[in-house]
């Protein structure tokens, strides 16, 4: 994982230094098409800098190690300098920032905020010309004469592609956005007034609690008393103003039907900006919020949410996981893994038409076909409909599944009786823990040795902290959780868990920024953070690009007798 920039001394060279960073004149084009308006100029600027895409559609093309042909696709300038251009460290090279504000400035010390003490060789240069960055761009060369590092790629850029992307460099992070002042970033977070009291309060007060502590460590350090800390702290922020900056918390409260919250979200943006969603819960589908924070380029941070929008190209929210869509992909990959399931009998997906259903569904059906595996056979419920005796010995007599994908919410008893009962039961049945709730522990004894759960969730008793700061689990072999002990996670519970993580990677994320208040690069940030701990999901790990954290789910079996157990029966990650 590319590391950032930290306050601790980092060897690099001027050799290792690779910036271009300014702006050519516009040259008039030769095309016979009408010119571009601003907003599409930087558009196309965008799509060659985020992904080496120029504006005829071609992959921009650039040579490496002085001769090796490469393609933009592969190695765009978003790449190393990160979508936000601030910049990163990897592997001993420093890919200095590209946005907008330091256009055609000469650099004395990298990284706002860092002291030239730190660097052994100040990567010092003169300011940019429009006939230097073409030469930096193409042929690899600072405004000193300085060769690149040749791990740089030197762009076969004509002029006029070269105007677009640098006219897209002036706009990029070159002012701070909405939310922001110099002594206080503005965050919010959205709630639909039908969320229950208990579940709002879990998810605030971890919260406004990091918020209130924020704030009042600020006007300590503001204090006469408070000044030798501020003077430490802020040698340990590497970022001076990060000890006095106050932070703010707003409740946006949706009303009504989910139909309107649209308006009522720009609303509350236009009378009251803010830099980021934190965190956030409704009682349906994240998708309107996620389109308005999409839409409006403002993050959004790990919303309480069961039903994420599943992307692989949208940016602005990043989820916990992918929810139930997550607990579908593990049971696909559980079962491509078997190799004792008889490949003759088919797959038998019997699916509620509830949202929670579908997604279930979904996460299965992708993944199953991604696996090219042989085809489902989806047998879906209406919302009433009830799952009869009848209704399994038909299916089951006609279609012979050698496993059954049961999507179904609590009242799953009577039809995972029916199952176990028929003499041409299947070799395994699926079901969901999130789907069953509490009544995880109440699948039927006579069910439970074909009966396989997806738990998306740490086994909390068994993960422990390594020296390296890594989840460790204390004895692979005796992963077995008695049923009495076995913590079935609840709306209330999953709420204050996932706040708290919230607060430690803002926590961390501000003091990365260094002063640098832009929204793309917040999240360039938490995209290139260590993983965090989490008593949730046992680990949250994001990284570049990525929008969900956590990224496994347990199969595991709850086993018969007075005092049953749970045992895992596969791995986190399930390949």
């Amino acid at each position: 994982m590319r590391k950032l920039l930290k306050f601790i001394a980092v060897p690099v060279t001027l050799a290792f230094v690779v910036l271009f960073s300014a702006a050519l004149p516009m040259v008039q084009s030769a095309s016979a098409e009408p010119p571009r308006s601003a907003q599409e100029q930087v558009k196309a600027g965008e799509q060659i800098y985020r992904n080496g895409i120029l504006p005829s559609g071609q992959p921009m093309q650039a040579f490496v190690k002085g001769d090796v042909p490469v393609s933009g696709t592969a190695f765009s300038c978003a790449s190393c300098h990160l979508r936000s251009g601030i910049g990163s460290v990897e592997g001993g090279v420093v890919t200095p920032p590209t946005n907008g504000e330091l256009l055609f400035k000469p650099v004395q010390v990298y990284y706002k905020g860092t002291e030239q003490k730190f660097f052994p060789f100040p990567p010092r240069r003169a300011a940019y010309d429009e006939k230097s960055l073409a030469e930096a761009i193409r042929d690899g060369k600072n405004p000193d004469g300085v060769v690149l590092n040749d791990v740089m790629p030197r762009y076969q850029l004509g002029n006029e592609d070269m105007n677009i992307l640098v006219s897209y460099l002036k706009t990029l992070s070159s002012q701070l956005p909405p939310g922001v002042t110099d002594s206080s970033i503005q965050f919010a977070t959205v709630i639909a007034e039908d969320v229950p009291v208990d579940v709002r309060d879990a998810m605030l007060e971890p919260l406004q609690r990091y918020v209130d502590n924020k704030n009042s460590q600020a006007e300590f350090y503001k204090s006469p008393r408070g000044n030798r800390s501020r003077l430490m702290v802020e040698k340990m922020f590497t970022s001076k103003e990060l000890s006095t900056r106050k932070l703010g918390l707003s409740q946006w409260v949706l009303k009504g039907s989910p139909e309107t919250w649209r308006s009522q979200l720009e609303e509350y943006y236009r009378k009251e900006p803010v830099f980021a969603l934190l965190g956030g819960v409704v009682n349906s589908e994240w998708q309107i919020i996620h389109r308005f924070s999409e839409e409006n380029k403002i993050p959004c941070l790990m919303p309480q949410t069961d039903l994420p929008v599943i992307s692989d190209t949208d940016w602005y929210t990043l989820y916990s996981s992918k929810g139930y869509y997550q607990e579908g992909e593990a049971a696909a990959r559980y079962l491509n893994s078997r190799q004792d399931i008889s490949p003759a009998r088919p797959i038998v997906q019997i699916v509620r038409e509830s949202r929670e259903g579908k997604e279930l569904s979904a996460g299965f059906t992708d993944t199953w076909r991604d696996l090219e595996r042989r085809e489902i056979v989806t047998v879906n419920l209406k919302g009433n409909e009830t799952i009869t005796n009848s209704f399994i010995e038909r299916l089951l007599a006609e279609k012979k599944p050698a496993a059954v994908i049961l999507w179904d919410g609590p009242d799953i008893k009577g039809a995972l009786t029916f199952i176990a009962a028929d003499k041409q039961k299947p070799e395994l049945v699926f079901v969901s823990s999130r789907y069953l709730g509490k009544q995880i522990l109440a699948v039927p004894e006579q069910a439970r040795d074909i009966t396989y759960v997806t738990y998306p969730y740490s086994f909390a008793q068994k993960v422990i902290n390594s020296a390296m700061g890594k989840i460790a689990v204390e004895d692979e072999s005796k992963f077995i959780i008695n049923a009495k002990d076995f913590s079935v996670r609840d709306r209330v519970q999953n709420a204050r868990l996932n706040s708290n993580s919230i607060s430690q990677l803002v926590t961390m994320a501000l003091m990365e920024m260094r002063g640098n208040y832009f929204r793309d690069y917040f999240l360039d940030v938490i995209g290139m953070a260590p993983d965090q701990t989490s008593p949730l999901f046992g680990r949250l790990s994001f990284g570049p690009g990525q929008r969900y954290a956590s990224k496994g789910c347990y199969i595991v079996q709850i086993t018969k007798g007075a005092e049953p157990e749970i045992v895992r029966k596969s791995p986190w990650v399930i390949n």
